[in-house]
């Protein structure tokens, strides 16, 4: 009799722990709740909902995999459960791993067809997956269970705004927020979304609705900002900036806007500063040491520079501006293979950059191999038939290597694409000259 009253005791302790650990999440203590769980699960490890609710306080801990975990486990201890099923799948969704949730989700629809969040979710998971033909169909399938759902019309919107329909996601997401006025930054999305459809008037109106609901957003501030930045209302943009920096002193994308706007001013002595406090808050973040290399440039420091060019090209950034203006320093110093890597990576990004082709040719041109400069130039005239610069160097080439005739036709277009120059004329000369030795060589052959 004692080891049953012990024993119940101990479930009882178990009890009130998860739900101290309940109340603990609900308050956003969310490592304590976790502690807490742990130790009811101690008591007692075969209680699938403990392991849930662990789950879920490891989520917003952003501990996905140990999340993943932990539904695992209760999914054995409760295999068709659809809310585990879900929320798992949805955290596959997280991890890239969207096999296993696309599985996940037909597992659940084959246990429960009318289980709304499994076509809701499934939306996200198509989205990303970048199939958004079937994202739609999902929707349409989860508007017939509940039409009235703010997160279909949410993640729906999602789909739209990768696929630059503005103004359709701009719709959906005001529907959620219709249906669902607390909704997580939806006055933000509204406000991106009006942004990249042009509209700057309602894009700031929903920048304005978002920071008066959620004033310490920092990721509403930077945004916000970097808007008011490009619509050239720069002290407003300071101040957003600033508001960051008030929240977090160490904020490091917002050193890295203020030390771009002091760099559009050319102040660079205070932009140098900026910078150097952005790597210093964000190692990891793109964009500040290149922009401390254009400032080096400016003070004739190149040595100085191309050191912080080299740290930016190992971020890997994903700009092809950024890489080409990077790779057309390296290449005036001299710096071939930088110069090379920069431009592989633009043309991973963008297949069809003629400016990417264009360098590439010249950084071969460089090397000595004229023949792999000439396949490279003439891709970059091929998406840019009026890249004059390409067809220059392409009638050079071709003169270099005694070919006078198409040197003469490639310098031709380049003067079709723009004015004819004293150096276009004085090349031409030089053009003709090789086509006449090349005519009287071919005529003395001939003769002997």
């Amino acid at each position: 009799m004692e080891f049953e009253d012990t024993m119940y005791d101990s479930f009882d302790q178990a009890e009130q722990q998860a739900m101290k650990a309940f109340e603990l999440y609900e308050n956003g203590k969310i490592q304590n709740a976790i502690k807490e769980i742990d130790k009811a699960l101690e008591i007692n490890p075969a209680n699938s909902a403990w392991h849930f609710n662990k789950a879920l306080a490891l989520d917003a801990a952003g501990r996905f995999d140990d999340a993943i975990h932990e539904f695992e486990i209760a999914l054995q201890l409760n295999p068709d459960d659809t809310e585990i099923l879900n929320s798992l799948a949805v955290d596959y969704t997280r991890l890239g791993l969207y096999d296993l949730a696309i599985q996940t989700f037909e597992q659940i629809e084959s246990i429960d067809p009318d289980f709304e969040p499994s076509y809701c979710n499934r939306i996200i998971t198509y989205t990303e997956m970048n199939m958004h033909e079937l994202a739609e169909k999902m929707f349409y399938i989860a508007q017939q269970i509940n039409p009235d759902c703010a997160l279909c019309f949410y993640n729906i919107g999602n789909s739209l705004f990768v696929r630059q329909q503005y103004k359709k996601a701009v719709f959906c997401w005001q529907k959620t927020a219709q249906l669902e006025p607390t909704h997580p930054q939806i006055n933000f999305r509204i406000a991106q979304a009006y942004w990249m459809d042009g509209d700057i008037s309602n894009a700031r109106k929903y920048f304005l609705a978002e920071l008066k609901k959620n004033p310490a957003d920092k990721d509403v501030l930077l945004d916000f900002g970097i808007f008011l930045m490009q619509n050239g209302h720069i002290e407003q943009a300071q101040e957003k900036f600033n508001r960051m920096l008030e929240l977090d002193g160490d904020c490091a994308s917002a050193h890295f806007y203020l030390g771009e706007i002091a760099f559009n001013e050319r102040n660079y002595t205070k932009a140098v500063e900026l910078f150097r406090l952005a790597i210093e808050g964000n190692p990891a973040l793109q964009g500040p040491r290149y922009r401390l290399a254009l400032c080096l440039l400016a003070d004739n420091l190149p040595q100085k520079a191309l050191p912080y060019l080299a740290s930016e090209l190992q971020l890997e950034p994903e700009n092809p501006s950024v890489l080409l203006s990077m790779a057309s320093i390296f290449l005036q110093f001299n710096e071939l293979d930088f110069a090379t890597k920069c431009l592989i990576k633009t043309l991973e990004l963008d297949n069809s950059n003629a400016e990417a082709f264009y360098y590439l040719g010249c950084v071969n041109i460089l090397k000595g191999q004229l023949n792999i400069a000439k396949e490279f130039l003439l891709s970059a005239v091929k998406f840019n038939p009026k890249h004059k610069a390409a067809l220059v160097e392409l009638a050079h080439l071709y003169l270099k290597i005694g070919n006078a005739h198409f040197a003469n036709e490639k310098i031709k277009q380049a003067i079709d694409c723009g004015k004819n120059t004293f150096t276009f004329r004085k090349f031409r000369y030089h053009i003709f000259f090789a086509r006449l030795a090349q005519t009287l060589k071919h005529c003395l052959t001939r003769f002997k």
